[in-house]
């Protein structure tokens, strides 16, 4: 097991995150890295697809032993052992690719995803003509919630939260109408290609809009998770994608101490210029967008990333120590800190605690400040 001094190690990883990781007081990178309940399976032995149907008692158990195993490696419980029963969940509204005439797949292998079979630009016409005319509260909220909500609240005091974070609009347009399409959609019928984007922005805004009055808070936030940007080129981005977080960021998250945050763990860099311009506070960018053309673009972000999670998956422990202090040294030799170390995508499932610990141990090693 490698060397790590686990009671300094989150001793300074506190100090780290302070001042969304700039702190001049920080002694080391940040570590952003806490795992996630698709982990549990490999590390307890256990055969699994990455998301089984399983029982709240059943997932319990597998967090509470996966975290007595991770507090001996990297000193910390990582995965939360409380979960709600079924009694306390509100029902659930539906999603911003409904609306879209969208339908959500879900499988134990693949987890989640979106389908649709608007394919044609006179489908899709049709398509946004049903959403101009769609009543977005009655279409989104099922139809026992106000009994539910009510019942929740008097019996456990918990009201809904606010809409914060969504598929990103590229992700989400590629998803509704296919990727080649939506691009060839820009050639071909560019005003239509820019009424899906206006479009995509009303609801975003107004779905948002509704979720406060229902939790009766308007926290100064938002985040997009948008892998598909990748796939337009600078002046597309900026005609369809920049448009939307533009006007959502101004609607919801304008001005100092809101958060605006980019996830796209995809070969996205042609569109650092672009996305600059909307003074993100934190962005998580994919393996081969690396900290040195991040900060050269934004200079106040802080960087979540830029471990790759194929690597981390592998658990070749010289592989991440290599990938870590890459970017630990990218970050110094920008004179500056704002660096969360983070996967750049998803924590897979087979990933080690063993990795976890590769990883702090070259913070210790490499990311002090």
């Amino acid at each position: 097991m490698l060397d790590v001094d686990l009671e300094r190690f989150w001793k300074d990883d506190e100090i780290a995150h302070r001042d969304s990781c700039f702190s001049e007081e920080a002694p080391q990178v940040a570590l952003g890295i806490r795992m996630n309940d698709e982990c549990v399976f490999a590390e307890l032995g256990i055969e699994s697809d990455p998301y089984p149907d399983l029982s709240r008692e059943k997932r319990i158990e597998y967090n509470r032993r996966y975290n007595d195993i991770a507090e001996e490696i990297v000193g910390r419980r990582l995965l939360r052992e409380e979960y709600p029963q079924e009694d306390e969940k509100l029902p659930e509204i539906k999603s911003i690719g409904e609306v879209f005439g969208g339908r959500l797949e879900r499988s134990t292998k693949a987890g989640t995803w979106l389908s649709s079979p608007t394919r044609t630009p006179a489908s899709l016409e049709q398509m946004l003509d049903r959403v101009d005319r769609m009543d977005i509260r009655e279409f989104m909220l099922p139809a026992d919630w106000e009994p539910e909500k009510k019942r929740i609240y008097e019996t456990y005091g918990k009201k809904p939260r606010p809409l914060r974070g969504l598929r990103g609009p590229v992700t989400l347009a590629t998803s509704i109408y296919g990727e080649e399409n939506l691009i060839y959609l820009y050639y071909d019928a560019r005003d239509l290609f820019e009424r899906l984007s206006r479009s995509i922005a009303r609801v975003i805004i107004e779905m948002g809009d509704i979720m406060d009055r229902e939790a009766e808070e308007s926290p100064k936030s938002f985040s997009f998770a948008d892998d598909n940007c990748s796939l337009l080129t600078p002046e597309m981005y900026e005609v369809f994608g920049y448009p939307i977080l533009r006007d959502v960021f101004e609607h919801f998250a304008s001005g100092d101490g809101a958060i605006r945050y980019q996830h796209s763990d995809s070969d996205m860099a042609h569109l650092l210029p672009v996305l600059a311009r909307l003074d993100l506070t934190a962005c998580n960018f994919g393996p081969t967008v690396l900290v040195d053309a991040i900060r050269k673009h934004m200079p106040h972000t802080r960087i979540d990333g830029c471990l790759a999670a194929f690597t981390f998956m592998r658990n070749r422990q010289a592989d991440i120590i290599g990938e870590v202090r890459r970017d630990c040294e990218m970050i110094k030799a920008t004179g500056g800190k704002g660096l969360n170390l983070c996967t750049a995508g998803q924590i897979n499932h087979g990933t080690s605690l063993e990795s976890m610990r590769a990883v702090m141990y070259a913070i210790q090693q490499y990311g002090r400040y």
